[in-house]
Protein backbone atom coordinates (compact mmCIF):
# COMPACT_ATOMS: atom_id res chain seq x y z
CA UNK A 1 0.00 0.00 0.00
CA UNK A 2 1.36 3.46 -0.96
CA UNK A 3 2.05 6.42 1.46
CA UNK A 4 -0.64 7.88 -0.41
CA UNK A 5 -3.62 5.25 0.01
CA UNK A 6 -2.18 5.14 3.87
CA UNK A 7 -2.56 8.56 4.29
CA UNK A 8 -6.22 9.21 2.47
CA UNK A 9 -7.52 6.02 5.03
CA UNK A 10 -6.18 7.80 8.28
CA UNK A 11 -7.75 10.63 6.75
CA UNK A 12 -10.81 8.96 6.16
CA UNK A 13 -10.76 7.61 10.05
CA UNK A 14 -10.06 10.79 11.30
CA UNK A 15 -12.74 12.54 9.78
CA UNK A 16 -16.00 10.04 11.21
CA UNK A 17 -15.75 10.68 14.52
CA UNK A 18 -15.70 14.43 13.74
CA UNK A 19 -18.64 14.16 11.61
CA UNK A 20 -20.51 12.10 14.13
CA UNK A 21 -20.01 15.03 16.70
CA UNK A 22 -21.27 17.47 14.09
CA UNK A 23 -24.59 15.15 13.37
CA UNK A 24 -25.01 14.97 17.18
CA UNK A 25 -24.40 19.13 17.38
CA UNK A 26 -27.10 19.42 14.64
CA UNK A 27 -29.54 17.60 16.87
CA UNK A 28 -29.23 18.72 19.54
CA UNK A 29 -29.00 22.30 18.06
CA UNK A 30 -32.77 21.47 16.70
CA UNK A 31 -33.79 20.00 19.68
CA UNK A 32 -33.14 23.83 21.21
CA UNK A 33 -35.33 25.35 18.81
CA UNK A 34 -38.49 27.13 19.16
CA UNK A 35 -40.34 29.21 22.00
CA UNK A 36 -41.63 27.65 24.80
CA UNK A 37 -45.49 28.17 26.37
CA UNK A 38 -45.87 30.64 28.77
CA UNK A 39 -47.71 27.96 31.31
CA UNK A 40 -44.04 25.69 30.77
CA UNK A 41 -42.78 26.29 34.06
CA UNK A 42 -42.16 25.78 37.90
CA UNK A 43 -45.47 24.31 39.70
CA UNK A 44 -43.84 24.22 42.68
CA UNK A 45 -42.42 20.40 42.86
CA UNK A 46 -38.64 21.72 42.92
CA UNK A 47 -35.26 20.58 44.56
CA UNK A 48 -32.63 21.10 45.73
CA UNK A 49 -29.09 19.36 46.77
CA UNK A 50 -27.20 20.11 50.25
CA UNK A 51 -24.34 19.65 51.26
CA UNK A 52 -22.82 18.26 54.22
CA UNK A 53 -22.05 21.00 56.07
CA UNK A 54 -26.55 20.42 57.09
CA UNK A 55 -25.65 17.30 59.13
CA UNK A 56 -21.68 17.83 60.37
CA UNK A 57 -22.61 20.58 62.76
CA UNK A 58 -21.35 23.61 60.46
CA UNK A 59 -24.75 24.82 60.11
CA UNK A 60 -27.23 26.51 62.27
CA UNK A 61 -30.63 27.27 62.88
CA UNK A 62 -29.90 30.84 61.89
CA UNK A 63 -28.95 29.27 58.76
CA UNK A 64 -32.05 27.15 57.90
CA UNK A 65 -34.20 30.30 58.53
CA UNK A 66 -31.65 32.15 55.43
CA UNK A 67 -32.27 28.97 52.94
CA UNK A 68 -35.87 29.27 53.95
CA UNK A 69 -35.75 32.64 52.02
CA UNK A 70 -34.50 31.47 48.42
CA UNK A 71 -36.37 28.13 48.98
CA UNK A 72 -39.60 29.82 47.79
CA UNK A 73 -40.83 26.83 45.02
CA UNK A 74 -39.47 23.88 46.24
CA UNK A 75 -41.07 21.18 47.36
CA UNK A 76 -37.66 18.55 48.26
CA UNK A 77 -34.19 19.05 49.84
CA UNK A 78 -31.35 16.55 49.49
CA UNK A 79 -28.99 16.81 52.60
CA UNK A 80 -25.96 14.76 52.03
CA UNK A 81 -25.15 12.44 54.83
CA UNK A 82 -22.61 10.01 53.78
CA UNK A 83 -20.73 8.65 52.40
CA UNK A 84 -21.45 4.80 53.26
CA UNK A 85 -18.45 3.08 54.10
CA UNK A 86 -17.01 1.03 51.40
CA UNK A 87 -18.99 -2.33 53.63
CA UNK A 88 -21.94 -0.43 53.49
CA UNK A 89 -22.55 1.19 56.82
CA UNK A 90 -23.16 4.72 57.92
CA UNK A 91 -21.59 5.52 61.18
CA UNK A 92 -24.05 7.66 63.09
CA UNK A 93 -21.30 10.07 63.25
CA UNK A 94 -21.21 11.24 59.72
CA UNK A 95 -24.74 12.87 60.59
CA UNK A 96 -24.14 13.59 63.95
CA UNK A 97 -26.16 16.83 63.50
CA UNK A 98 -29.04 16.05 61.86
CA UNK A 99 -30.96 15.43 64.91
CA UNK A 100 -30.83 19.27 65.26
CA UNK A 101 -30.99 19.94 61.84
CA UNK A 102 -34.58 17.91 61.52
CA UNK A 103 -35.54 19.92 64.67
CA UNK A 104 -35.16 23.28 63.51
CA UNK A 105 -36.48 22.10 59.70
CA UNK A 106 -39.69 21.15 60.71
CA UNK A 107 -39.82 24.19 63.00
CA UNK A 108 -39.21 26.22 59.75
CA UNK A 109 -40.11 24.32 56.64
CA UNK A 110 -42.42 21.95 57.62
CA UNK A 111 -44.03 22.34 54.00
CA UNK A 112 -40.58 21.23 52.57
CA UNK A 113 -40.09 17.64 52.52
CA UNK A 114 -35.88 16.63 53.76
CA UNK A 115 -34.28 13.52 52.27
CA UNK A 116 -31.32 12.17 53.55
CA UNK A 117 -28.81 11.71 50.31
CA UNK A 118 -26.73 8.44 50.41
CA UNK A 119 -24.68 7.34 47.82
CA UNK A 120 -20.78 6.01 47.62
CA UNK A 121 -18.47 5.44 44.36
CA UNK A 122 -19.62 1.69 42.86
CA UNK A 123 -16.09 2.49 40.11
CA UNK A 124 -13.55 -0.37 41.32
CA UNK A 125 -10.99 1.90 40.48
CA UNK A 126 -11.74 4.66 42.89
CA UNK A 127 -10.61 3.93 46.59
CA UNK A 128 -13.51 2.95 49.04
CA UNK A 129 -15.91 2.04 46.71
CA UNK A 130 -19.19 -0.10 47.64
CA UNK A 131 -19.79 -3.48 45.97
CA UNK A 132 -24.19 -3.21 45.26
CA UNK A 133 -24.48 -6.85 44.12
CA UNK A 134 -22.99 -8.03 47.37
CA UNK A 135 -26.40 -8.92 49.60
CA UNK A 136 -24.84 -7.90 52.78
CA UNK A 137 -23.24 -4.52 51.76
CA UNK A 138 -26.85 -3.68 50.56
CA UNK A 139 -28.65 -4.85 53.75
CA UNK A 140 -25.76 -2.52 56.12
CA UNK A 141 -27.02 0.39 53.50
CA UNK A 142 -30.91 0.19 53.82
CA UNK A 143 -29.66 -0.11 57.67
CA UNK A 144 -28.52 2.78 57.66
CA UNK A 145 -31.43 4.62 55.39
CA UNK A 146 -33.94 2.78 57.73
CA UNK A 147 -31.90 4.20 60.98
CA UNK A 148 -32.67 8.27 59.44
CA UNK A 149 -35.76 8.20 58.75
CA UNK A 150 -36.54 6.63 62.20
CA UNK A 151 -34.75 9.94 63.22
CA UNK A 152 -37.16 12.40 61.42
CA UNK A 153 -36.20 11.96 57.86
CA UNK A 154 -38.98 12.20 55.61
CA UNK A 155 -37.30 9.81 53.15
CA UNK A 156 -33.99 8.79 51.18
CA UNK A 157 -32.37 10.19 48.03
CA UNK A 158 -29.68 7.35 46.77
CA UNK A 159 -26.90 8.85 44.62
CA UNK A 160 -24.34 5.65 43.90
CA UNK A 161 -22.32 6.20 41.00
CA UNK A 162 -21.38 5.29 38.02
CA UNK A 163 -23.97 2.33 38.03
CA UNK A 164 -23.56 0.02 34.88
CA UNK A 165 -26.71 0.01 33.18
CA UNK A 166 -28.99 -2.95 33.49
CA UNK A 167 -27.44 -3.45 37.19
CA UNK A 168 -29.86 -5.34 38.94
CA UNK A 169 -28.46 -4.76 42.24
CA UNK A 170 -29.54 -0.78 42.06
CA UNK A 171 -32.92 -2.60 41.55
CA UNK A 172 -32.78 -4.62 44.30
CA UNK A 173 -31.82 -2.11 46.78
CA UNK A 174 -34.46 0.18 45.39
CA UNK A 175 -36.82 -2.73 46.16
CA UNK A 176 -35.17 -3.83 50.21
CA UNK A 177 -35.24 0.04 50.81
CA UNK A 178 -38.75 0.77 49.75
CA UNK A 179 -39.71 -2.62 52.08
CA UNK A 180 -37.66 -1.38 54.99
CA UNK A 181 -38.58 2.21 54.97
CA UNK A 182 -42.17 1.85 54.14
CA UNK A 183 -44.04 5.12 53.10
CA UNK A 184 -41.48 7.43 53.19
CA UNK A 185 -40.07 9.21 49.92
CA UNK A 186 -37.58 7.08 48.21
CA UNK A 187 -36.13 8.86 45.42
CA UNK A 188 -32.93 8.56 43.30
CA UNK A 189 -30.59 10.48 41.16
CA UNK A 190 -30.31 9.05 37.54
CA UNK A 191 -27.64 8.67 35.05
CA UNK A 192 -28.36 10.30 31.79
CA UNK A 193 -30.61 8.26 29.48
CA UNK A 194 -28.76 7.34 26.16
CA UNK A 195 -29.27 10.44 23.85
CA UNK A 196 -29.43 8.18 21.03
CA UNK A 197 -27.99 4.62 19.73
CA UNK A 198 -24.50 3.84 20.20
CA UNK A 199 -24.18 6.89 22.59
CA UNK A 200 -23.51 3.84 25.34
CA UNK A 201 -21.14 2.20 23.99
CA UNK A 202 -19.18 4.71 22.34
CA UNK A 203 -18.79 6.24 25.73
CA UNK A 204 -18.07 3.37 27.69
CA UNK A 205 -15.26 2.35 24.92
CA UNK A 206 -13.56 5.93 25.43
CA UNK A 207 -14.46 6.58 29.04
CA UNK A 208 -13.95 3.18 30.38
CA UNK A 209 -17.52 3.22 32.19
CA UNK A 210 -20.84 3.82 31.40
CA UNK A 211 -22.17 7.30 31.56
CA UNK A 212 -25.67 6.70 30.07
CA UNK A 213 -28.67 4.15 31.11
CA UNK A 214 -30.88 2.45 28.25
CA UNK A 215 -34.57 3.45 28.35
CA UNK A 216 -35.69 0.60 29.82
CA UNK A 217 -33.16 0.43 32.45
CA UNK A 218 -34.20 4.32 33.74
CA UNK A 219 -38.16 3.19 33.67
CA UNK A 220 -37.52 0.03 35.46
CA UNK A 221 -35.62 2.52 38.40
CA UNK A 222 -38.71 5.05 37.50
CA UNK A 223 -41.32 2.52 38.98
CA UNK A 224 -39.30 1.56 41.65
CA UNK A 225 -39.18 5.38 43.10
CA UNK A 226 -41.39 8.25 44.15
CA UNK A 227 -39.12 10.04 42.26
CA UNK A 228 -36.25 10.06 39.78
CA UNK A 229 -33.44 13.35 39.53
CA UNK A 230 -31.85 13.16 35.76
CA UNK A 231 -28.09 14.66 36.29
CA UNK A 232 -28.06 16.32 33.16
CA UNK A 233 -25.07 18.33 33.54
CA UNK A 234 -21.68 17.14 32.60
CA UNK A 235 -22.61 16.87 29.58
CA UNK A 236 -19.42 17.50 27.74
CA UNK A 237 -21.63 19.79 25.52
CA UNK A 238 -19.30 23.11 24.05
CA UNK A 239 -22.11 25.35 23.72
CA UNK A 240 -24.85 26.81 25.79
CA UNK A 241 -27.47 26.08 22.74
CA UNK A 242 -26.15 22.50 22.20
CA UNK A 243 -26.66 22.55 26.45
CA UNK A 244 -30.00 23.63 26.29
CA UNK A 245 -30.85 20.87 23.51
CA UNK A 246 -29.41 18.30 25.64
CA UNK A 247 -31.54 18.78 28.43
CA UNK A 248 -34.46 19.11 26.31
CA UNK A 249 -34.05 15.82 24.76
CA UNK A 250 -33.49 14.51 28.07
CA UNK A 251 -36.04 15.76 29.67
CA UNK A 252 -38.53 14.43 26.34
CA UNK A 253 -37.11 11.21 27.34
CA UNK A 254 -37.69 11.11 30.64
CA UNK A 255 -41.66 12.48 29.83
CA UNK A 256 -42.39 9.19 27.87
CA UNK A 257 -40.65 6.59 30.23
CA UNK A 258 -41.46 8.32 33.99
CA UNK A 259 -45.01 7.15 35.36
CA UNK A 260 -47.11 9.50 36.43
CA UNK A 261 -47.01 8.61 39.30
CA UNK A 262 -43.60 8.77 39.76
CA UNK A 263 -42.10 12.70 39.99
CA UNK A 264 -39.39 13.66 37.33
CA UNK A 265 -36.66 16.02 38.22
CA UNK A 266 -34.17 17.57 35.85
CA UNK A 267 -31.07 18.09 37.52
CA UNK A 268 -29.66 22.17 36.95
CA UNK A 269 -25.80 23.05 37.27
CA UNK A 270 -25.67 25.27 40.13
CA UNK A 271 -22.09 24.91 40.19
CA UNK A 272 -18.96 26.03 38.34
CA UNK A 273 -16.26 23.85 38.81
CA UNK A 274 -16.66 21.07 35.46
CA UNK A 275 -14.25 18.74 34.85
CA UNK A 276 -14.72 20.01 31.56
CA UNK A 277 -13.51 23.26 31.15
CA UNK A 278 -16.10 24.66 28.34
CA UNK A 279 -18.80 23.31 30.10
CA UNK A 280 -18.88 26.21 32.75
CA UNK A 281 -19.49 28.24 29.84
CA UNK A 282 -21.88 26.13 27.95
CA UNK A 283 -24.06 24.80 31.24
CA UNK A 284 -26.01 26.72 33.21
CA UNK A 285 -29.31 26.89 35.50
CA UNK A 286 -30.87 29.13 32.80
CA UNK A 287 -29.91 26.87 29.87
CA UNK A 288 -31.22 24.10 31.99
CA UNK A 289 -34.75 25.76 32.56
CA UNK A 290 -34.99 26.64 29.07
CA UNK A 291 -34.31 23.34 27.73
CA UNK A 292 -36.92 21.74 30.17
CA UNK A 293 -39.44 24.25 29.31
CA UNK A 294 -39.14 23.40 25.43
CA UNK A 295 -39.20 19.45 25.92
CA UNK A 296 -42.52 19.99 28.39
CA UNK A 297 -43.91 22.56 25.74
CA UNK A 298 -44.15 19.76 23.22
CA UNK A 299 -45.11 16.97 26.15
CA UNK A 300 -48.11 18.70 27.61
CA UNK A 301 -48.55 19.61 30.93
CA UNK A 302 -46.81 17.08 33.60
CA UNK A 303 -47.67 17.20 37.35
CA UNK A 304 -44.53 16.49 39.33
CA UNK A 305 -42.26 17.78 37.02
CA UNK A 306 -39.54 20.15 38.59
CA UNK A 307 -35.84 21.28 38.50
CA UNK A 308 -33.22 19.91 40.78
CA UNK A 309 -30.58 22.26 41.83
CA UNK A 310 -27.32 21.21 42.49
CA UNK A 311 -25.80 22.30 44.74
CA UNK A 312 -26.23 25.31 47.62
CA UNK A 313 -22.76 25.78 48.64
CA UNK A 314 -21.71 26.32 45.28
CA UNK A 315 -24.08 28.12 43.98
CA UNK A 316 -23.92 31.90 43.10
CA UNK A 317 -26.62 34.88 42.88
CA UNK A 318 -26.61 34.53 39.34
CA UNK A 319 -27.68 31.18 39.68
CA UNK A 320 -30.59 31.80 41.97
CA UNK A 321 -31.37 34.76 39.37
CA UNK A 322 -31.89 32.22 36.56
CA UNK A 323 -33.27 29.96 38.35
CA UNK A 324 -36.31 32.69 39.40
CA UNK A 325 -36.31 34.34 35.71
CA UNK A 326 -36.08 31.53 33.44
CA UNK A 327 -38.20 29.28 35.62
CA UNK A 328 -40.40 30.03 38.19
CA UNK A 329 -41.49 33.66 36.39
CA UNK A 330 -40.07 33.36 33.09
CA UNK A 331 -41.32 36.09 30.89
Amino acid sequence: MTTRRVLRWLAVIAAVPLLLMLIVAALLRLDYAGTPAAWAKSTGNDALWLGHAWVDGRRTAADVDALAARLGAMKDVYVHSGPIDADGTLPPAKYANAANLLTWWKARLPQVRISAWLGQTVNPDDEGYLVLSDAAVRARVVAGAKALVGLGFDGIHYDFEPVDDGDPSYLALMRETRQAIGSAALSVATQQIEPMPGAGFLFRTLGGHGKYWSPGYFRQMAELTDQVAIMTYDSWTPLQALYGGHVARQTAKALELTPATTDLLIGAPAYHDHMVGLSDYAESVAMAAEGTRLALTDHGPRPGLGLALYIDFAATEEDWREYEEHWVRPD
